[in-house]
């Protein structure tokens, strides 16, 4: 009589490994965004990200950790998901300031604390984090990244941008950048100031700047962002690069009851 190998049941949370297990092999994307100070309407900025993204058809959360941004549901120290706040179907917002100095081991990373932001959201697509530089050096220690420098038209936000790329430079290694250019349309100064740190960057790091953006503040929040963000966005994610078409004009406005972190998030970061 031969022996019938039998083999052994698999236990109750088997499906949900499987599961699971599809769905974590769908990778996060990420989208550093240098927080710059000496730039006025960095809300605008970070909303005209989320526009092109939410058209892009991907679910994002803001983790918005740069020193002029809001500090923290006071809940959030024992649960992250305490502070994030919807608001609108396709993006999230989580109020982060001082998290990630909380978050470092030994070695001086921070990347502990985005695994916990990604546990706490796991329906999130993209992760858009706003932060200075010596934090984003600490939370993406071994990260592939190209990060998003911010400017404005004013000299002091081009000084501050670019010690933010030679920080990132010199501690991470870093050497291909982005740039998203707060400035007026038509602007004569954008493309001038877009080569000024560009030749910088080249001569005096060695690091690149890949592609940059204009992005004027005062334009309507439902108007178009235009052309070049879509595709600076796109690449930056290594999405399809066809401007997306984004909500109509009419689009009806947002319910009275916003959330309170988001008000704090607009009035935080265009009155610095």
């Amino acid at each position: 009589m031969h022996d019938i190998a039998v083999s052994p049941p698999a236990d109750q949370a088997h499906g949900l490994r499987r599961l699971f297990g599809a769905a974590q092999a769908q990778p996060v994307l990420h989208l550093a965004l240098v927080a710059n100070p000496h730039v006025a309407f960095c809300g605008v900025m970070l909303e005209r990200l989320t526009t092109v993204l939410a058209a892009l058809g991907q679910r994002t959360l803001v983790v918005d950790a740069a020193e002029t941004s809001p500090a923290p549901h006071e809940l959030a120290a024992l649960d992250l998901r305490d502070g994030i706040e919807p608001l609108s179907p396709q993006v999230s917002y989580l109020a982060a300031r001082g998290l990630p100095l909380r978050h470092v081991d030994t070695r001086g990373s921070s990347a502990h604390f985005l695994e916990r932001v990604l546990q706490a959201a796991p329906a999130c697509q993209v992760l858009l984090v706003h932060a200075g530089a010596p934090d984003l050096a600490r939370l993406y220690h071994q990260h592939a990244l190209r990060p998003l420098l911010l400017a404005d038209e004013q000299p002091q936000s081009l000084t501050h941008a670019y010690a933010a790329m030679k920080l990132l430079a010199t501690r991470r290694a870093l050497l291909s950048f982005d740039l998203l250019l707060s400035a007026a349309p038509g602007s004569r100064r954008a493309d001038a100031i877009a080569q000024r740190l560009a030749s910088c960057a080249e001569s005096f790091l060695g690091a690149a700047l890949h592609d940059w953006a204009a992005v004027d503040p005062a334009s309507d929040v439902r108007d178009h962002p235009g052309a070049a963000l879509c595709a600076l966005v796109a690449a930056q994610l290594q999405l399809p690069h066809d401007t997306p078409e984004l909500p109509a004009p009419a689009a009806p406005p947002a319910p009275r009851g916003m959330p309170a972190v988001s008000r704090a998030m607009v009035r935080a970061m265009t009155l610095n």
